[in-house]
């Protein structure tokens, strides 16, 4: 469960990150306030939560069960643990 959280705070956090990155650069002055005005911040919001909303749609279309598959769940077999999967 760790990984998908970590992805997604990865995600949020890219877009300040870049724009830190951006200000580095061109020696504007990370830590500067009016360089992080909140006209700034929100638009980085946006596209942090624009890059959040998109890894959760690929992520529910491309991952997970094929359509129609049915859940074995895990059980014994000849005294042997067999987990559980998914078959079609």
């Amino acid at each position: 469960m760790i990984r998908p959280v970590l992805t997604e705070l990865a995600l949020f956090l890219a877009p300040f990150a870049a724009y830190a990155l951006f200000l580095w650069a061109t020696r504007a002055g990370v830590l500067d306030t009016k360089s992080w005005r909140l006209p700034t911040l929100g638009w980085l919001t946006m596209a942090a939560f624009g890059l959040m909303l998109g890894s959760f749609i690929l992520i529910a279309q491309f991952s997970g069960a094929p359509p129609h598959s049915t859940y074995v769940p895990a059980h014994m077999e000849n005294g042997k643990f067999v987990p559980g999967a998914m078959q079609r």
